[in-house]
């Protein structure tokens, strides 16, 4: 039988994996020839979300937005990006400072955050509102906004397939755990499952420098994972 190849010539003997400095190590779960439907994350290592967006691959994108400022984020890159849109990045900023005022005034009881739609054309963005008085997202307030935007792509076909950043790294809306750090990926794509969302989860670029440690390319994660860090093979 002949050795399977990834490529062409001597392409395989010039990318060999030690060479190469950004770099992330897919370890592959379960048996192809016993697929069985399942909910589940996929999660695109390697890709960029940007750029899948614009090539048209998923109809929603979930990001978050503030009422402050939006410049360093994926909705202010996302409006620059596709030109027809009415949305600009000052007036997504406004509408979410109106929303803020109104829901201050007639639902001031109401649990935080809420999901802000921005229609642009060819991409529904829906986008995880920040809670007032705060400078970034919890892992409670991803698994509720989730929650909502689970409710709002369930039996919408229209608005499928969906894609979500990851929250982590996030310069305008950055997300903390329960100690004030950066949580874990494990920990954002548990919150956003539990909260019912099974579309794909976009890792931030800086972990495609974690090629010493396997990843997985969906969630939930394999049984032997949690074996293993109970100290089984």
């Amino acid at each position: 039988m002949d050795q399977l190849r990834v490529y062409d010539d001597d392409g395989d003997l010039l990318m060999d994996a030690s060479r190469v400095a950004s770099k992330v190590v897919v370890v592959p779960s379960g048996d192809p020839r016993a697929a069985a439907a399942r909910e589940r994350i996929r999660i695109p290592w390697g890709q960029h979300l940007l750029s899948d967006l614009l090539d048209g691959r998923y109809r929603t994108v979930v990001c978050g937005v503030n009422d402050s400022d939006n410049a360093r984020g994926v909705l202010g890159e996302l409006l620059k990006l596709i030109p027809t849109s009415q949305w600009t990045l000052d007036s997504a900023t406004s509408y979410a400072k109106m929303f803020r005022s109104a829901v201050s005034v007639h639902a001031a009881e109401d649990r935080e955050p809420y999901v802000l739609k921005f229609d642009l054309d060819r991409l529904l963005i829906l986008a995880l509102l920040r809670p007032a008085g705060r400078d970034h997202f919890t892992l409670e307030d991803l698994f509720r906004g989730f929650r909502t935007i689970s409710k709002m792509l369930q039996g919408r076909r229209d608005r499928m397939p969906a894609a979500s950043v990851s929250f982590l790294g996030a310069k305008s809306n950055r997300l903390v755990d329960h100690h004030g750090h950066s949580p874990s990926f494990e920990a954002v794509l548990d919150a956003m499952y539990k909260g019912g969302f099974t579309g794909d989860v976009y890792p931030p670029p800086g972990m495609w420098e974690l090629g010493a440690t396997g990843v997985y390319p969906t969630f939930p994660f394999p049984e032997s994972l949690d074996r293993m860090r109970q100290g089984s093979s």
